[in-house]
């Protein structure tokens, strides 16, 4: 058997965490400890709500003047709001009839120099700059193009230019399956062989015009174990062993072009700073909850009862904890990983290998288009957790994913709840010097979208109708 080596990714751990973020919020926990902190308000008023249906939207860009662009990528199209957010114009979509095609793969919105934004097309492995009127107005190559999925943001966080104006983004150190002995030719035991992976990875800085590329830091990101066996009937099946409640870092690039490392293990910032100097913030506030061993026993047992109920039902969970339901037609095409992707569930997405025979397209998986007649069958992957005891002895304060930087200079790093809470979530709000200066609760069902200057900020929600963007003030 030839084996074919494609990434894909499917939505077991991203809703998973998203889950174990509500659950952590209920279960209680001995020994909690009093935060000084300020005290949680509420988000300021909604001013402005799109009028057209979205699909999603996986990333914004404030403009000057109330205008926004939105990336929209179940629809395959960018679109320019004006201040109303009733009117708009296509920038770009997935249709015959437009000049500037999305492509078939999920892009990603920059802020680029002044008022420009870039748009990250992985599919054609190029950047197209867009000014603030949503004219398309120069199209560049990606600076290095096994980066581009990268580029495009989503599961691997925000991307931005630091002050010397440098692409950062975060990259991964997945390490590829081995080639069994013999290349995988005939015989048994010819599986590829699953190393184990690294709980680290990079955040990259790549200068456009040199294509230099240096690494600006590293970050602690989930660490999923796999593992792959072979039935008689020559069936692949996967295992993969999850930590519900990983302790993370996470980052970001703030306006002045500073980096924000945000350590999970004791909740402070390591900055690498606009003038590339490094410090660190001391420890920012917050509840600490000793988990007894009991708790991460009734811990885990939650996380399968929610999780078994969901796949009974079909149901994805967004990042801000909404449950969608997949119809049966979603369900049988096997489209809960680009739903998951879509509603903006939390990163960290579980990566899987699709195994294919000689002769079929490479990637493809089986039963669908492009799979030749060889293709090895494989099941989806069956989840376990691990034991109780690998669990922090204290709730984390954020999962993969939660740190975002504002357009005033400013961390938004969105928490796990040590008490039960009713409303959303609730974010710690960092100034530049690493204090913890206020704490803001969004409304329920919304989730941030991204933010404009002067205390603008964009949330996500779902209706009837679809899914809508709204503009709020952050007073």
């Amino acid at each position: 058997m030839t084996l074919h080596f494609a990434l894909t990714s499917l939505p077991a751990s991203a809703a998973l965490f998203a889950t174990a973020a509500t659950l952590a919020a209920q279960q209680p926990a001995a020994g909690q400890a009093a935060g000084h902190g300020p005290p949680v308000r509420q988000l300021g008023p909604v001013v402005a709500k799109t009028t057209e249906p979205l699909a999603t939207v996986a990333g914004i860009r404030g403009l000057p003047g109330g205008g926004v662009l939105v990336n929209d990528i179940v629809k395959r199209r960018v679109l320019l709001f004006d201040s109303t957010m009733t009117t708009f114009t296509v920038v770009a979509d997935s249709t015959s009839s437009t000049a500037n095609a999305y492509g078939p793969r999920p892009g990603g919105l920059i802020q680029y120099r002044g008022d420009s934004t870039l748009f990250v097309d992985a599919a054609s492995l190029s950047m197209l700059v867009i000014d603030p009127a949503g004219k398309i107005t120069r199209v560049m190559s990606v600076p290095r193009t096994q980066d581009a999925s990268f580029l495009a943001g989503g599961a691997f966080g925000g991307v931005g230019f630091d002050a010397a104006g440098r692409l950062v983004y975060r990259s991964t150190n997945f390490v590829m399956p081995k080639r069994p002995p013999g290349g995988g030719g005939g015989g048994e035991n010819k599986l590829p062989i699953m190393p184990q992976q690294p709980d680290t990875a990079p955040v990259l800085r790549v200068d456009l015009k040199t294509r230099q590329l240096d690494t600006a830091g590293f970050i602690k990101v989930p660490k999923v174990n796999m593992q792959v066996t072979q039935s008689g009937d020559g069936r692949i099946m996967m295992t993969s062993e999850l930590n519900p409640l990983p302790l993370v870092d996470d980052w970001a690039v703030l306006s002045d072009g500073s980096i924000a490392f945000v350590r999970g293990r004791d909740y402070h910032i390591d900055w690498l700073n606009a003038d590339g100097t490094r410090s660190s913030s001391p420890k920012m506030p917050f509840d600490w909850q000793r988990l007894s061993d009991d708790d991460k026993v009734a811990f885990i047992d939650s996380v399968k009862a929610v999780r078994a109920r969901m796949a009974a039902s079909g149901q994805v969970v967004t990042s801000s904890g909404e449950r969608i339901t997949m119809s049966a037609g979603e369900k049988a095409a096997g489209a809960g990983g680009e739903k998951a992707a879509a509603a903006g569930a939390s990163p960290e997405r579980q990566t899987i290998m699709v195994f294919g025979g000689a002769g079929g397209r490479e990637g493809a998986p089986p039963g669908r288009p492009g799979a030749g007649p060889n293709v090895a069958g494989m099941t989806m992957p069956q989840v376990t957790f691990v034991s109780p005891s690998e669990l922090p002895d204290y709730k984390p304060p954020f999962f993969a994913g939660s740190v975002r930087a504002d357009a005033d200079g400013n961390l938004w790093i969105r928490t796990i709840a040590t008490k039960p809470v009713q409303g959303g979530p609730v974010y710690d709000v960092v100034n530049r010097r690493g204090e913890l200066v206020d704490r803001v609760q969004m409304p329920a069902g919304r989730t941030i979208a991204g933010f404009g200057t002067g205390g603008v900020v964009y949330l996500g929600t779902r209706d009837d109708a679809g899914f809508h963007l709204e503009r709020a003030r952050v007073r």
